[in-house]
């Protein structure tokens, strides 16, 4: 074959694949290029969507603090919060004049008082005792501290030995004897430990739980009844004798 009619078969060959490969790069920069327009509407409409939430949770946001104002002014809420003061004022004022009438304490008392402290309040507590008497110190240990926390009751206690008078009118014959009056009237009356077990380690609790049995004072809410801690209890030495009440 003659080589010089060669010459123009090859460089026609040689143009249409330089064609060829324009046309397949022309092609694949329009794909990138729309490729790209698809991610930049994605991003737009991703940014519109933020935005939008912003504004929704701003627009919550103001309508929240418009409803809290609202309610602060609501004349209901304010006439309840000023209830709620009102009442406790009132029971402090309770308080404090339950207080001055020896109310909260556990006091000791002499015969010429106890006609004017047993006819002086509602509800009262009086433990005729003897000085020397193991249990009769055990008593004590309990009711002081019940006096403390029941102010609705007067809690009181009287030497047996310097009241003879009134030991004779109640009939007392066992000490320890805690007597319980209302509007000056002897009601129920405790002798000895009977009615804790006859046991000298009875606990503070239990005292507690009789006499609000008895409704000489009141029960109190079960979150404000974790104020003893019996494990950290002390006792006072029992008497070597089980059944030491005295006559």
């Amino acid at each position: 074959m003659n080589p010089i009619k060669l010459a123009p078969i090859a460089a026609a060959i040689l143009k249409s694949q330089i064609v060829k490969m324009d046309t397949d790069s022309v092609k694949s920069t329009l794909q990138n290029l729309a490729f790209g327009n698809v991610l930049a509407a994605a991003a737009r409409d991703y940014k519109k969507e933020v935005l939008a939430q912003e504004k929704a949770h701003a627009s919550s946001t103001s309508n929240q603090e418009v409803d809290l104002d609202e309610l602060m002014d609501d004349p209901e809420l304010e006439k309840l919060h000023a209830d709620r003061i009102a009442a406790l004022k009132k029971e402090a004022e309770k308080r404090q004049s339950l207080k001055k009438q020896g109310h909260g304490e556990y006091r000791d008392i002499t015969e010429g008082d106890f006609l004017g402290e047993v006819t002086g309040c509602e509800k009262l507590i009086c433990h005729f005792y003897h000085r020397e008497f193991y249990r009769c110190k055990i008593m004590d240990k309990h009711l002081k501290t019940l006096a403390a926390r029941h102010l609705e009751t007067k809690f009181i206690r009287l030497d047996a030995e310097n009241a003879p008078f009134f030991v004779g009118k109640l009939g007392i014959k066992t000490l320890p004897c805690v007597i319980l009056f209302r509007q000056g009237i002897a009601g129920d009356r405790l002798v000895g430990f009977h009615d804790l077990g006859a046991k000298d380690d009875f606990s503070t609790r239990t005292l507690e739980a009789l006499l609000i049995k008895k409704g000489i004072i009141n029960e109190k809410k079960e979150d404000e009844n974790n104020v003893y801690d019996e494990s950290r209890r002390r006792t006072v030495r029992s008497s070597a004798y089980p059944d030491s009440d005295s006559d």
